[in-house]
């Protein structure tokens, strides 16, 4: 879909590179700008199967790129780096701006040698703010934004504490890429390109504040922050005999199906569940009387009852046994894949489809400045 589309890639870590392996997912041609010697630190993320700088966590976002190791302080490799983005559709940049200015890599210097080029800067924080030139990574913004509160206001261990997952990154990561879209969707109808800034900061908190801005939200206020059912203590996974699962009762029309499934329907003869409004004003009490139930049965017992009773329901999974998910072995999700230096490996497809576009097979991900002997183009 977004074949001929030349994309110039000056980031590293997650945050940019996360928005450019979907353009490259799309078809767009993504050449990777890595500093020689070591590249994207995210290549030395995890352990590698076989090559220093080739670690899982860079194998997963960096497929179907080409690599150019470019020293941009040196007149060759900054002239090289100039040639790509002269001809250039996208230019996806996540380092600060006043080093951008030293660089002569600025919108400003480069709309002077190429006035259609769309500049996506992925920044830490918005560039009109007090915070403008502070480093950003994926701990700072869960702090900055709430993040690191959620988990206190659940469990009442008052110490904040990081959601594990590099998940302000990626986030941030797919607003730059609808947003790179959006701006070659513009391009398209008014041959017009421009600058596109994408600050962590403000996509990560929008993100976390969608529910939890909560009463905040009106002014006067009318509550405190935070959506109080995903700060339920007792809305967690259930136990079962021989493992966990979830369960979710999502409308009140579901506690019938669920304490029938569970064989003790009379839970709901207790007059603090036996209406609507007393079921909603004492919720932790119906968690807690569905978790003293599920331990009678098995995962796989409750999973064939509450799916025979169109109770949304899965089991609890392991990170170690996703591979085995029968789910992803019919749709395809993991593919088995050889890399000329590393062997054998599993690449995550894309997870959306299209009923008139064929997702391309692309190259598995490149060593540092694989592509150096190439001819410069974008």
């Amino acid at each position: 879909m977004l074949e001929g589309i030349r994309v110039v890639d000056l980031t590293s870590v997650v945050f940019g590179p996360y928005c450019t392996q979907m353009l490259a997912d799309l078809g767009a041609e993504v050449t990777k700008i890595e500093a020689p010697g070591i590249g994207d630190a995210y290549r030395w993320a995890g352990k590698p199967a076989a090559s220093k700088g080739m670690g899982p966590g860079f194998f997963a976002i960096n497929r179907g790129k080409r690599s150019l190791a470019l020293d941009l302080k040196q007149n060759d490799d900054r002239e090289r780096m100039l040639d790509l983005l002269r001809d250039a559709d996208l230019f996806v940049v996540n380092v600060r701006g006043k080093a951008l200015e030293r660089l002569g890599l600025d919108y400003e210097s480069l709309t002077a040698i190429n006035p259609e080029l769309i500049y996506i800067h992925c920044v830490g924080f918005g560039q009109d703010g007090p915070y403008a030139d502070l480093q950003a990574y994926d701990d700072v913004i869960q702090a900055a934004s709430g993040a690191a509160s959620l988990l206190p206001r659940v469990d009442g261990d008052p110490r904040a504490r990081y959601l594990p997952s590099l998940i302000a990154d990626k986030v941030a990561g797919l607003h730059a890429a609808h947003a790179a879209l959006a701006a070659i969707v513009h391009k398209l109808r008014t041959g017009r390109g421009q600058h596109v800034e994408v600050p962590m900061f403000e996509a990560f908190t929008g993100f976390i504040l969608l529910e939890h801005l909560g009463g905040l939200t009106y002014d006067p206020p009318n509550a405190p922050a935070g959506y109080e059912r995903q700060v339920d203590p007792d809305r967690q996974p259930f136990p079962t005999s021989d493992g966990y699962i979830s369960i979710v009762p999502y409308t009140d029309a579901s506690w019938p199906k669920v304490f029938a499934v569970l064989g003790a329907p009379e839970v709901l003869d207790d007059e603090r569940f036996s209406d609507p409004a007393s079921r909603f004003a004492n919720i932790g009490g119906l968690y807690y009387e569905m978790a003293r139930l599920t331990r009678d049965f098995t995962t796989q017992e409750l999973l064939e009852k509450c799916h025979a009773a169109q109770l949304p329901a899965q089991a609890v999974r392991d990170l170690d046994d996703m591979l085995e998910e029968p789910h992803f072995a019919a749709t395809g999700f993991f593919r088995s894949r050889t890399h000329p230096t590393e062997g054998g490996y599993r690449e995550m497809r894309s997870p959306f489809t299209f009923g008139d576009y064929e997702m391309p097979e692309l190259a598995p991900p490149p060593a540092l400045g694989e592509a150096n002997g190439e001819e410069t183009e974008a």
